[in-house]
């Protein structure tokens, strides 16, 4: 994944100006200070749309890269479909790039033979047969940027699909899915017993791995489904998905609340020899998370202190200010962390130096690119004492896809009139780092 230039980094020289207070004693002054960084040189933009006939040229080559030696879409085929369809074609823009795309159309499945290969189910691409009372989303194509693999970017996809049918009240979605890993084992092994392995789980499937991870159920395999695939050697997996939330009969019920999956960090201080020690716990955690399809991951207050095992100064004060001046570094990756496992991160908080003055921020790095911050209100005792931290001035309510969210700090959780003030803003979920 490509990485942005910063600003400041951790070699960086900078002023000081740091007050350390000693009992009954006038306070002695220190320095290290550092201009503000900004956070639009950290942020990506990465979200998931409607394709568009301006798509058409990147789409074509998106496809020569993730289909090499298949045809690829005429640009009859794309105003075909954004014309009979065009809710039903998503595509992700990642910085200004098309990186991904999906293809689908509503059919009445039981009118089609559970065998029905890809051409007479999409009529050869122009899905032309597309029925708007029909009850089956039916996806007839999804690829992702072998650039940008490992990224859970077919995972956003499938979710703007569920997400349409959830909308829609379709019963379910079918695709036909490829499977071409099997290309390396046609001599030792027939289509069934690969596809039983990748299901056992004793073998994997860049595709068909990829759908059963997304909660779809195999059905059958079906030969013949599309000719040109050698590498699936024309066979294809019958998949579905069911609509939990289908209502027959087209009335759909409200739903008054909706289920967000939180995965909070009980992070340990070990010590580490450099910041790339402590990128690699992150994505451990963050991981694991993403694994179990959590919305937002939660990380203590002030975890970045494990940083001060290789961080030598004479103060506390010092000290803290030099753990400062990672702030770019640990920007850049929950930033990047956040889009690659697609899933929202509060970053718990970290001291940040806005020229002289220290503050203790928390971050919150959204999947879609995005970075936003609350600064802690309320001071404690021994941090104003030991570091000479100082406080921000306003609570903050943050738009997510996910509903709004604000962040207090550890101390500022207790004193209620905040809690009031941020409901009053419209938060939803109120989220508290503590150590």
């Amino acid at each position: 994944m490509a990485t942005k230039k910063v600003k400041n980094t951790p070699t960086t020289k900078s002023k000081v100006a740091s007050t350390v207070h000693t009992n009954g004693k006038k306070p002695r002054t220190n320095t290290i200070s550092q201009e503000p960084i900004d956070l639009d040189e950290f942020q990506s933009k990465i979200e998931v749309r409607n394709v568009t006939m301006a798509d058409y040229a990147d789409l074509i080559k998106l496809q020569s890269e993730c289909f090499p030696g298949m045809a690829v879409w005429s640009r009859e085929q794309i105003e075909s479909q954004l014309t009979v369809f065009p809710e039903g074609q998503f595509c992700i823009e990642y910085d200004g790039d098309i990186v991904g795309s999906c293809s689908s159309l509503i059919i009445d499945f039981e009118e089609y033979d559970s065998t029905a290969n890809w051409s007479d189910i999409s009529e050869k691409g122009f899905i032309t047969n597309h029925d708007p009372e029909g009850d089956t989303l039916y996806g007839i194509e999804i690829m992702v940027s072998p650039q940008f693999r490992g990224m859970k970017l077919a995972r956003r996809l499938y979710e703007a699909r569920k997400q349409l049918a959830r909308d829609m009240n379709l019963r379910r979605i079918v695709i036909g899915g490829r499977i071409p890993g099997y290309d390396q084992y046609r001599d030792s092994m027939t289509a069934r017993e690969y596809v039983e392995k990748v299901m056992n789980l004793t073998m994997t499937d860049p595709v068909l791995t990829t759908q059963l991870s997304n909660g779809f159920v195999l059905k059958r395999l079906i030969p013949n489904y599309l000719s040109s695939d050698s590498e699936s050697d024309g066979f294809a997996t019958l998949l579905e998905w069911a609509n939990i939330d289908y209502v027959p009969g087209g009335v759909k019920r409200h739903l008054y609340a909706r289920q967000v999956r939180l995965s909070l960090v009980q992070y340990q201080l070990r010590p580490i020899k450099d910041f790339k020690d402590f990128a690699k716990q992150c994505e451990y955690f963050i991981d694991v998370a993403s694994g179990y399809k959590s919305d937002f991951v939660v990380f203590p207050e002030m975890f970045t202190m494990q940083l001060l095992s290789f961080v030598n100064a004479k103060s506390p004060a010092r000290a803290v200010r030099k753990l400062a001046s990672y702030t770019p570094h640990y920007v850049e990756l929950f930033s990047e962390l956040a889009i690659k496992y697609n899933i929202n991160v509060v970053g718990g908080s970290h001291f940040t130096l806005d020229g002289e003055l220290l503050n203790n921020v928390a971050y919150l790095f959204l999947r879609n690119g995005e970075i936003r911050q609350q600064y802690k209100l309320h001071i404690t005792p021994n941090e104003r004492h030991w570091w000479g931290v100082q406080p921000g001035d306003s609570v903050n309510v943050f738009q997510t896809d996910r509903g709004k969210v604000a962040i207090l700090i550890c101390y500022d959780i207790e004193f209620p009139e905040l809690c009031r003030i941020a409901v009053e803003k419209g938060a939803e979920i109120i989220f508290v780092p503590f150590c």
